[in-house]
């Protein structure tokens, strides 16, 4: 009987650590929901109106293979901001995701020193141009290393804007949840590393790995600019980065009331770094316009929202195209899937997910949603890449009455891109089949995916055809749950 009371007064004993770990699991799922639905800041998640289309240019950087086996190059966006930033007289605003050199051994060119020396050229020129650079903290891995570039821009009189990302929803809200119970008020510091340098040489610390995790980003990639009387603005798939100056990108170049449309979309990050910028000019009211050429500026939710409308819209005997990085967002997968069903010629040119700046991947997600498509009966082929990146992020569709639109930035097509995680921008433009931007976005598709003038700029779909089963639930799982890099 003693024995038996010994027992029960060890059950009905208190187990603190148990209920410490209760506690703890409880406020890290309170903190994992509570960073997964915050609202995103005011003016994020936008569809700017309708504007005429204003000397539109479509911009091209491509890479492919000469028969001598030389990786060869034809880049034109960047060349472009360059100009750009030479007409400035009053204002520069920039949004670029990457600007750095990491991993840029083996660069065509070195775009972030290009583009510093640009901008501080214009500032020394022109003392009362204002010019602010808008990025993303990944660029110093938090506060892990040091940017000479930004530094150099600083002491310029450039205002170096680093996104607080820490207002974004999680796009990894089981990390967030955790990093932010412990980790998020310790910091960071360019001394003390000694874990390897995930970009390039040297040692970092604990604390940027930490903070890596949680796969936040601004990653917009926009310029705007006055020039003279009127504005000019640029949105692209392409990073002043140099190991970037590889890959194969996308950009619209375009002037009048939608550029200053673009301006107002980058007010709404300057006010979240606290920044006042109410003397910047606003665009002008919008009338409602119907007539083509035509375009709009579209940021985080509201690309994907463009993206389903116009893929909804096709019917059958209309061409979609498209070109893109990444490819997992299950609603615009089951959209493509759909308008295939219905009679819509689609087309789909990927990247294989092989290569990231010197590191071989594992092909997730693309070449797993690529195994749907190819069920689906939809034509695919991927972009023939050695070291570089596919990293176009385009989709046109050409419908029978001669009518085309195209939505073209920096958004891949992921959850984490387009269900307002990321910040991003991206511009639709509609016109006639026959407006110059359309006839060169068409050429250019037609040109990869048949491979003329002999360079061999895409393969069939057999080449990186993956039907592991594994991996396609592993890649289901990770646009699912946060747990991934795309």
């Amino acid at each position: 009987m003693d024995i038996l009371r010994r027992v029960n007064r060890r059950k009905r004993r208190p187990r603190p650590l148990r209920r410490l770990v209760l506690l703890l699991m409880v406020l890290w799922l309170g903190m994992s929901l509570f960073q997964a639905h915050r609202p995103l800041p005011d003016g994020l998640s936008v569809s700017q109106p309708w504007r005429p289309a204003e000397n539109v240019q479509l911009l091209l950087d491509q890479t492919w293979q000469a028969a001598d086996g030389q990786r060869d190059s034809r880049q034109q966006i960047f060349d472009q901001v360059l100009d750009i930033i030479g007409q400035a007289r009053r204002l520069v605003v920039l949004d670029m995701f990457l600007f750095n050199e990491f991993a840029g051994q083996n660069s065509f060119r070195s775009l972030s020193s290009e583009l510093s020396q640009a901008l501080i050229t214009a500032r020394s020129q022109y003392p009362g141009l204002e010019v602010m650079l808008i990025t993303d903290p990944f660029n110093t891995l938090y506060g892990g290393i040091g940017n000479p570039q930004l530094r150099s821009l600083r002491q310029a009189g450039v205002q170096v804007v680093m996104t607080p990302l820490q207002q974004l929803p999680a796009s990894n809200p089981l990390w967030t949840g955790l990093w932010s119970l412990c980790c998020r008020f310790v910091g960071n510091s360019t001394d003390g590393g000694w874990l390897p340098n995930p970009v390039g040489q040297g040692k970092v610390t604990l604390r940027s790995y930490l903070h890596l995790a949680n796969f936040r980003a601004n990653h917009r990639k926009t310029l705007v600019a006055d020039s003279g009387n009127s504005w000019t603005a640029l949105v692209t798939s392409g990073n002043p980065h140099d190991a970037s100056s590889r890959h194969s990108n996308q950009a619209l170049r375009f002037e009048g009331a939608a550029a200053l449309d673009l301006l107002q979309t980058e007010q709404a990050v300057a006010r979240m770094a606290g920044i006042d910028t109410r003397h910047w000019q606003q665009p002008p009211v919008a009338n409602a316009t119907t007539s083509e050429p035509r375009l709009r500026v579209l940021t985080e939710g509201a690309v994907r929202d463009a993206l389903l409308q116009l893929i909804d819209s096709a019917a059958p005997g209309d061409h979609l195209d498209m070109e893109v990085f990444y490819l997992s967002h299950r609603p615009l997968v089951e959209a493509l899937i759909s308008a295939r069903q219905r009679g819509v010629v689609v087309r789909a040119l990927l990247d294989p997910n092989r290569d990231a700046f010197g590191r071989e991947k594992n092909g997730i997600p693309n070449r797993q949603v690529a195994w749907d498509l190819h069920r689906a009966g939809i034509p695919l082929r991927w972009c023939a890449t050695s070291g570089e990146q596919c990293h176009r992020k385009w989709l046109r569709l050409d419908r029978a009455d001669g009518s085309s639109e195209l939505i073209s930035g920096s958004a891949n097509f992921t959850r984490r891109n387009l269900d307002d995680l990321n910040l991003e921008t991206d511009v639709q433009l509609a016109s006639d089949s026959n407006y110059p931007p359309m006839v060169t976005a068409r050429s250019s598709f037609e040109r990869i995916w048949n491979n003329e003038d002999g360079i061999v700029y895409s393969l069939p779909y057999e080449e990186f055809a993956d039907h592991n089963v594994g991996r396609y639930v592993l890649s289901r799982v990770m646009e699912a749950t946060g747990l991934s890099t795309f």
